[in-house]
């Protein structure tokens, strides 16, 4: 099972038991999959970003342990601390994704 149809699936989990708490006697219908379509491509286009400064902070340590004059050491140290920064930031993310889903999975209905 990939992230996005656990989500998907966890949305509309949730939606149902939303529906029910408020009194409805029956599950609402699952909402359209253009929207569930954007957490996915929300989801990757974060993916992407982080995995685009990790590049970036090792090329530029590369150019640096080349001897390339044009890199000086505080513009790698800051470039490898944001890619630092930004996949620790990732990393709680998704832990908090997968508390959140497991919490849903494991309520009562």
């Amino acid at each position: 099972m990939n992230i996005a149809s656990g989500m998907n699936q966890m949305l509309a989990q949730l939606k149902a038991t939303s529906d029910l708490a408020a009194g409805g006697n029956k599950p609402a219908a699952v909402a359209p999959a253009a929207s569930q379509a954007d957490f996915g491509q929300l989801l990757k286009s974060a993916v992407d970003q982080v995995n685009t400064v990790q590049q970036t902070a090792n090329q530029l340590s590369q150019e640096f342990v080349r001897g390339n004059q044009d890199v000086e050491l505080h513009d790698v140290m800051i470039s490898l601390q944001k890619a630092n920064v930004s996949f620790q930031s990732m990393i709680q993310v998704r832990n908090r994704l997968v508390t959140a889903y497991q919490e849903i999975m494991n309520m009562q209905v």
